[in-house]
């Protein structure tokens, strides 16, 4: 009877000891990893967060040095400082002014990004590799090095001081890195759709215009909201080929607080912090499709 039971139990404590260990998984983190990945972005989020806040809360205080002496804005905050901004400065103009220069950019950026992507994702025309790396490489040089070369276009087209003079710039500077943005993500999408427009007659422009971008919308978004965020927050083209004061964006405007004796920082703060808010409410409605353009 001993025997009998034995080998059972005997069996059972074999099968178990061979059974195999359970592996974690690629996507199965430890507890202590996963505390630490939380941590780390964390501390990321609140070291990108603390200029915003601090700025915003420079805003509150009524004197133009109080941005020397922090802690004493709480207990004297107001909103006399946006108040003096709407009503007393070219805050309307220059917002109009950031409006057409960021949408013209990302219009015109966003479209000729578009189709050089399609164009290298799609087509092996001689010097399409050549092509790309070319943009990528004009991505090296930095601002103060096309400062120049720029001014001496614009100005033998006779653009200079024009929306759309900083337009062309500003689409120069986007679409290099959209064009490789959407470059890769005209890659996922199968070859068999330009073939099915192809057999129902489309042109390939037709076929890039109705089936590819449709389905290109995540992509295009990530383009559209990068592209609109370097033309509304650049200043060292639109203060250089923006010479009247009616044609300034936000970014220039800012400037005309600073004097050679005198910084109106309360209002330098407040007037970030309005222009802030349309990128803001464009990031907030766009973000998912800005989201699932970045996950391809």
């Amino acid at each position: 009877m001993t025997t009998t039971t034995e080998r059972p139990a005997a069996r059972s404590a074999a099968a178990h000891a061979a059974r195999p260990a359970k592996v974690r998984g690629r996507e199965q983190r430890s507890p202590l990893a996963t505390v630490l990945s939380h941590l780390a972005l964390i501390t990321a989020s609140l070291i990108a967060l603390f200029p915003v806040v601090y700025i915003a809360y420079i805003s509150l205080g009524p004197d133009d040095m109080d941005y020397l002496h922090p802690g004493q804005i709480l207990g004297k905050a107001t909103l006399s400082n946006y108040t003096t901004v709407l009503n007393d400065t070219d805050f309307f103009s220059w917002f109009g002014n950031s409006v057409i220069v960021a949408g013209g950019t990302t219009v015109v950026g966003v479209m000729l990004a578009a189709s050089t992507g399609y164009a290298v994702s799609r087509m092996r025309f001689a010097g399409h590799k050549q092509l790309m790396w070319t943009l990528l490489v004009t991505q090296m040089f930095p601002i103060a090095v096309l400062i120049v070369p720029m001014y001496y276009i614009l100005s033998s087209l006779q653009l200079l001081d024009s929306y759309f003079g900083l337009i062309l710039v500003y689409s120069g500077t986007t679409v290099p890195y959209c064009a490789w943005l959407l470059k890769g993500y005209f890659d996922t999408i199968p070859v068999e759709i330009d073939e099915a427009g192809r057999v129902d007659g489309l042109s390939p422009f037709g076929t890039f215009w109705r089936l590819i971008l449709p389905l290109a919308r995540p992509g295009l978004a990530v383009a559209a909201f990068y592209s609109f965020l370097t033309a509304w927050a650049e200043v060292a083209f639109a203060s250089t080929f923006m010479l009247s004061d009616t044609k300034y964006t936000f970014a220039v405007g800012l400037q005309s607080f600073v004097s050679e004796h005198d910084a109106q920082r309360n209002l330098m703060a407040a007037t970030a912090v309005l222009a802030l808010v349309p990128a803001f409410l464009l990031a907030l409605f766009g973000q998912k499709y800005v989201i699932r353009g970045l996950r391809i």
